[in-house]
């Protein structure tokens, strides 16, 4: 995939290119859908939002994106405040929602035509068939959107949130009812968008969807935002490890000796599990492994496996709920 470029007159500065500070949401019935959230996203990450259905997420991009007024705070999208100068916010900004919301009768050619034109964008066919080549749609342009299978669909959304040339792009569930080949291809292409030089703001229900794309995890958990971390230091801070060892013969019961670990015994008595956390050093698990060696327990394999950010994501929320 060869992505275009930044727009020439993109400026590159270190500043967030999204600030949102002190934002609340609370609607009529009373329901506080965003409880305060601050939150910088830097220019040129992809930054995944995670949160159990109901969270926040969608209340968050949608008033980011000017669709959802706010109650309280501030939101400014690579310098311009989204209320304003909603306008010049606004054009910075491509979002893909989460349902499919396209004209059924109209073609992509058109739709994504269309979509420039209502950004104030003069025509450029050149631009539009660069997207359409990126997303595999160049041969179905001509197409009605009708005709075209749920995956091709999505990839329509795709194009015609680029169509106007945006540096921010949300994703709200991009990959949501699509198979995973399809859903591989279009990690592929996010990629691809965030080296072209676009920011890529994404909720997902997909753990390894996050875990394979963001540089940055934020966690949000009824209407709070309850932790932004990178990726990596969040793995490290807060993920665990497990220490498996596969015994020569099997036990009925975790050896006295070895009550201290917490170790747990396979249901067939021929591994014992040991978890630690990933910022512990190795210490612990050489006790493990000389107390078992202690215990007179001879063993044939060890094996580490460390927690995936799913498991990680289900901890914080259960802590923090």
């Amino acid at each position: 995939m060869h992505l275009a470029p930044p727009p020439s007159n993109a400026v590159v500065l270190a500043d967030p290119i999204v600030r949102v500070a002190n934002l609340s949401k609370i609607y009529a019935t009373g329901f506080k859908a965003l409880d305060s959230i601050n939150l910088e996203i830097k220019r040129g990450e992809i930054f995944a939002l995670l949160g159990p259905n109901g969270a926040g997420k969608t209340t968050l991009i949608s008033i980011i994106c000017g669709i959802v007024n706010p109650t309280e705070g501030s939101v400014t999208a690579d310098g311009h405040d989204i209320l304003r100068d909603y306008r010049a916010a606004r054009a910075k900004i491509g979002l893909v929602p989460q349902e499919l919301t396209t004209d059924t009768f109209e073609t992509v050619w058109n739709t994504m035509r269309l979509s420039r034109g209502l950004f104030g964008k003069p025509p450029d066919a050149a631009h539009l068939e660069h997207v359409l080549r990126d997303v595999a749609l160049w041969d179905r342009r001509d197409a009605r959107i009708m005709t075209l299978s749920g995956g091709m669909k999505r990839r329509v959304m795709i194009a015609k949130a680029l169509s106007h040339e945006p540096i921010i792009l949300f994703l709200d569930e991009p990959t949501a009812g699509v198979d995973v080949e399809l859903r591989r291809d279009m990690w592929r292409m996010v990629r691809a968008l965030r080296d072209s030089g676009v920011t890529i703001i994404l909720t997902t229900h997909y753990i390894e969807e996050a875990e394979d794309l963001a540089d940055r995890i934020g966690v949000i958990n009824n209407g709070k935002l309850v932790l932004v971390e990178d990726k990596a230091t969040l793995m490290h801070k807060l993920g665990k490890k497990k220490l498996a060892v596969s015994l020569l013969s099997p036990l009925a019961c975790v050896p006295d000796a070895l009550t201290p670990f917490a170790l747990e015994l396979s249901p067939d008595g021929r591994t014992l599990t040991y978890t630690y956390e990933t910022s512990q050093d190795s210490v612990g698990v050489r006790a493990v492994l000389q107390a078992i060696e202690a215990a007179g327990l001879g063993y044939r394999d060890i094996d580490t496996k460390s927690s995936s950010l799913e498991e990680i994501f289900v901890d914080i929320i259960r802590e923090r709920a």
